[in-house]
């Protein structure tokens, strides 16, 4: 719920434009589902979250770090200003937090029994929209702009005593905020005169993406909405 909350003020902002949109083209707001994707880097790092300088690192062992991957959830609205031309938001997340760094070492030396680096991240933008094709059974909408990516940290672990028994606990560590250029294409079928359903790719560039192995994030939704405004 506070994620979702956090971006309240856009949604506002989207159903503001709805009455706008009567008087205009059409208005669509929807909720996607889909995955995201990046590979791995190459590099690893110590039980400290440093780059590892090799076997004599003084906190050892060092490990990999995992590919971007996972469950995604969004929202998001587009609003037709002219036939072919528009605009439009969306954010996309991750609901559940992914596995990046098993730190078994750094747990032994704090007296837990595991601890784990997890990571999650968010990407949100704001595109300028073309329809090529639209028409009263389905639309071409070509997206482009900017916004930003969010990758979240937490750490996870378990640790057991006599009087507690075993405890499991999970807790906010560090965020990075990074600038992100924007690109997709999605087919907007109508299932009726107001609800469709549009499968979409996007990509997203992210400069100095380092806690992956690229600065691009693939990522593949299907959005279903609700269209307001005029048809063709």
């Amino acid at each position: 719920m506070k994620r979702i909350s956090r971006y309240l003020p856009l949604l506002l902002a989207l159903f503001c434009c709805m009455q706008y949109a009567s008087a205009q083209s059409g208005f669509d707001i929807n909720i996607g589902f889909g995955a995201i994707h990046d590979k791995a880097s190459s590099s690893t790092v110590d039980q400290a979250l440093l780059p590892c300088s090799g076997p004599s690192d003084p906190y050892g062992p060092c490990v990999s770090t995992p590919a971007l991957s996972g469950f995604m959830m969004g929202f998001g609205g587009d609003l037709m200003l002219w036939k072919k031309f528009g605009v439009g938001a969306e954010v996309a997340f991750q609901p559940a937090k992914q596995n990046y760094v098993n730190l078994n070492s750094s747990a032994a030396y704090q007296g837990l029994t595991g601890l784990l680096l997890q990571s999650r991240v968010t990407l949100y933008d704001f595109d300028g929209i073309y329809e090529p094709i639209n028409t009263k059974k389905y639309a071409l909408k070509l997206k482009g702009g900017v916004g930003g990516a969010n990758i979240k940290f937490y750490q996870t672990g378990t640790s057991v005593d006599a009087l507690a028994g075993a405890q499991t606990f999970s807790q906010y560590y560090e965020s990075s905020n990074h600038f992100n250029v924007h690109g997709g294409v999605g087919l907007q079928i109508y299932l009726t005169d107001h609800i469709f359903i549009r499968p979409e790719f996007d990509i997203h560039y992210v400069p100095n993406l380092t806690q992956f192995g690229s600065n691009v994030i693939l990522q593949g939704m299907a959005w279903i909405g609700y269209s307001w405004g005029d048809r063709p």
